[in-house]
């Protein structure tokens, strides 16, 4: 009979769901209602409480009772109060203040034995078919693992030091080697970035992923939940190698489905949009002789236009004065303009007599994604020469005239640009990586997505779906534009 483990059980519905439809199924080989009930609540369903209070509600849930044992268990074959939902207070291991586990922070989370520590049993061992056996007997193989993950451990900075700790869970879950893994967890591994490239390549290299759901908006799986980049679920099939199934889901659209590989050739990032793979695709082929990959060519490469964080070496609060006094250079900052003595920039000092454009570090106004069309970017401007930015901005060029610097511009107003940029864009932060799919072109004029479209030959249907996803931009105030400084 099949083995099912959730090891990060919150309310138990996973587990509950799994034993109601077990019920049914085996009628035949149990015909005595209780028998039957037993033999799948000893044998069969598993669990591990995140916390002592989920481990109460979990068993509520599936037993009728918060002790196994318990007068009200529908379970009656129990040996111990926990049954099989297990249970037991955990301990970080810290070295310099942080655990070697997690990562979670000393000075934060160790405390009294009051308050919960967040030291998940589940990724808190270096051997997980170990504690596995000592938890559920020896020789304890799992068919199927299902479950939501906790997703984040904030050390104490309300949000802004939150770091990822889903992919632990996926990852000693893959160790088990269960015949089946389904999780539901954050689509943003889809790029990487905050601990999760080596996880995006495992991932993205594992031919036993067969299929994903991709939901873009949060909301639409757990409704009043705002999570930025939306999120997933997998189904990874140890048994079955091959291509994925890849279905995007966005509220009342109609779901788009493919089957291909997770990461094409000269990428290494997952291309969100089936759709926008196929845009991808006619661009590169265009740009480069290499139609095989999806890497354009060193000298089309527009990333390399765009400056590090920092580009003057000024933080994000950085504040210039507000009269200018002579010998001082104008200063783009968070919140509006300011002015600095030149002498005191000693970096990016090139960039800072030539003509370039400015946009904004983190895109504004992205929520949780629940509304399309996006801007994707910040709304860009000009930057004259004799200007600089603070770490609020990124700095686009140098171009040789005013003229090649509003046809940049005009380009990056483009929807068919933004496109190229959000296939790459795991969150609100569009540092220089995010351009690494969109080509240069000729700075001559100014450019309109009819001259994009027409260019890379797309289709009606292709156009559609970038008019869908993507808002127009409006440029005519060419102001700087307050953002947010939230990195996530």
């Amino acid at each position: 009979m099949a083995k099912f483990l959730d090891p990060f059980t919150k309310s138990g519905v996973f587990l509950r769901e799994i034993t109601s439809r077990l019920t049914k199924g085996l009628e035949k080989e149990f015909p005595n209602l209780q028998e039957r009930v037993d033999h799948i609540l000893t044998n069969q369903v598993f669990g591990i409480g995140i916390t002592h209070l989920t481990s109460l509600l979990a068993r509520r849930s599936v037993y009728c009772s918060k002790f196994a044992k318990g007068k009200h268990s529908v379970g009656k074959s129990f040996t111990t109060e926990h049954g099989n939902i297990w249970f037991e207070r955990m301990e970080h291991t810290w070295v310099g203040g942080k655990c070697t586990y997690c990562g979670a922070s000393q000075k934060t989370l160790d405390r009294g034995e009051g308050l919960e520590t967040h030291a998940y049993a589940f990724i808190h061992t270096d051997n997980i078919k170990a504690r596995v056996a000592e938890l559920f007997g020896a020789n304890m193989q799992f068919d199927v693992i299902i479950g939501n993950p906790p997703y984040q451990l904030d050390d104490g900075g309300y949000g802004k030091s939150a770091a990822p700790i889903y992919h632990l869970f996926v990852e000693q879950a893959k160790l088990l080697e269960p015949r089946y893994l389904s999780l539901v967890i954050p689509a943003r591994w889809f790029a990487g970035g905050k601990g999760l490239d080596e996880f995006r390549e495992s991932m993205l290299t594992d031919n036993r992923l067969r299929s994903i759901d991709d939901f873009l908006s949060a909301s639409d799986v757990f409704p009043g939940v705002g999570l930025k980049g939306g999120v997933c679920y997998f189904l990874w099939d140890r048994d079955n190698p091959g291509p994925c199934r890849v279905a995007t889901h966005f509220k009342d659209w109609p779901v788009s489905t493919a089957n291909r590989s997770l990461l094409e050739e000269g990428v290494d990032v997952f291309i969100r949009f089936n759709e926008g793979l196929s845009i991808l695709k006619k661009v590169v082929a265009v740009e480069s002789r290499e139609s095989q990959s999806l890497s354009l060519p060193d000298g089309k490469r527009f990333e390399r236009l765009v400056s590090s964080r920092k580009p003057f070496a000024l933080d994000t609060t950085f504040k210039g004065k507000s009269e200018k006094r002579a010998g001082d250079v104008l200063v783009h900052q968070n919140g509006g303009k300011g002015y600095t003595p030149r002498c005191s920039i000693t970096t990016g000092t090139d960039l800072i007599d030539q003509w370039k454009v400015y946009v904004g570090r983190a895109a504004p106004g992205t929520g949780n994604r629940d509304t399309y069309p996006h801007r994707i970017i910040s709304t860009p401007f000009i930057g004259e020469p004799g200007s600089i930015c603070s770490e609020t901005y990124l700095c686009i060029g140098p171009f040789e005239s005013k003229i090649q610097a509003e046809s940049a511009l005009s380009y990056l107003s483009c929807r068919l640009t933004r496109l190229l940029i959000l296939l790459h864009k795991p969150s609100q932060d569009t540092t220089r990586k995010v351009y690494t799919f969109v080509p240069t072109q000729e700075w001559s004029g100014q450019w309109t997505d009819k001259d994009l479209y027409t260019k890379y030959a797309l289709s009606a249907s292709e156009i559609a779906f970038i008019e869908t996803i993507v808002r127009p931009m409006d440029l005519t105030s060419n102001a700087p534009e307050e953002v947010s400084d939230d990195d996530e």
